[in-house]
């Protein structure tokens, strides 16, 4: 989740309904409630998102896996978006997550009221989905409603519907519970292996560095974080995406096609731009860890 300013926009209230603080977040950033024409990515994984906000479709002959509910307000044109492209909500066997905020899970609640799925979470992540946010670190009065999680994942654990085997991999430190997924499909006439990023973000406030009265947001914070990008790279990685659309540059991508269709499906294989991505956002992670580290150790002056 990106943070942004904390104001109020009666125009998108009267939309979407009351929000909390960081929900309010969504008017600023209007790509998170743009609809967009859902697209293809490889042989049976869907885009069925907003501009920004990703949501996946992962279709096989036993149903399909949905990744990422998004807003509350986000599962009506997560469900038009699916019947674009020619299949049906109730099709829906499995709901899965990237991470425990708002604009990833918020809409859990309906789209498993619609599709009667199962809904696997991060193990983690479990306790801030199943108290609709409340037990989150660093949004507790971010509320959503809550849902009720059927199978408790863990690190390295499969999730298997049909064809298609998804892997999870924790990667914490923006959610404890933070999950990025990994799957192998066919593009371009070979196997390829896809990386959904959860996220690498350091959010505004999150503490990684105790100070006098202020503890972390949450203990062993900083090594969940070394963590995360050992892991991610890690990954073997031909396709690359993300929770958010603006972390694998989808709309630069989209254009691209626009201007030669012949892309359509070898614009996603890029390898190096995920290896790029990893790199720097590894270096703005260990930037903020510093300075706050310097913070922590200059003298208060009287």
């Amino acid at each position: 989740m990106n943070i942004l300013p904390r104001t109020l926009c009666l125009t998108l209230a009267l939309l979407v309904g009351p929000l909390t603080h960081a929900q309010s977040y969504a008017k600023t950033n209007p790509d998170w409630l743009t609809p967009i024409a859902p697209f293809r990515i490889a042989e049976n994984l869907y885009y069925v998102g907003s501009k920004d906000l990703a949501s996946y479709l992962i279709v096989t002959p036993a149903g399909d896996i949905l990744i990422n509910s998004s807003l509350t307000t986000s599962p009506p044109l997560i469900r038009h978006s699916i019947e674009q492209l020619g299949f049906h909500i109730t099709d829906v066997k499995i709901l899965l997550i990237s991470h425990a905020h708002f604009d990833h899970d918020a809409g859990s609640g309906e789209i498993l009221r619609l599709t009667h799925a199962k809904y696997m979470v991060m193990d983690a992540d479990v306790p801030v989905v199943e108290s609709g946010g409340a037990k989150d670190f660093a949004y507790p009065d971010d509320h959503y409603p809550p849902a009720k999680v059927d199978r408790i994942l863990h690190d390295g654990d499969e999730v298997r519907l049909g064809n298609a085997v998804l892997t999870a991999h924790k990667t914490p430190g923006h959610t404890r519970g933070c999950t990025t997924w990994t799957m192998r499909t066919m593009s371009g006439g070979k196997l390829r292996n896809v990386v959904i990023v959860g996220s690498w973000n350091v959010n505004d406030g999150f503490r990684l560095v105790a100070t006098r009265g202020h503890p972390t947001s949450y203990p062993g914070i900083v090594a969940d974080y070394e963590h995360t990008f050992a892991t991610l790279k890690s990954l073997p990685c031909d396709i690359f995406l993300g929770a958010h659309g603006a972390y694998f540059n989808m709309l630069h991508k989209l254009d691209q096609i626009k201007a030669n269709s012949a892309l359509a499906e070898s614009v996603w294989i890029d390898p190096e731009g995920y290896h790029a991505a990893v790199a720097e956002r590894e270096h703005a992670f260990q930037t903020e860890l510093k300075r706050q580290q310097a913070a922590a150790a200059t003298p208060v002056k009287h």
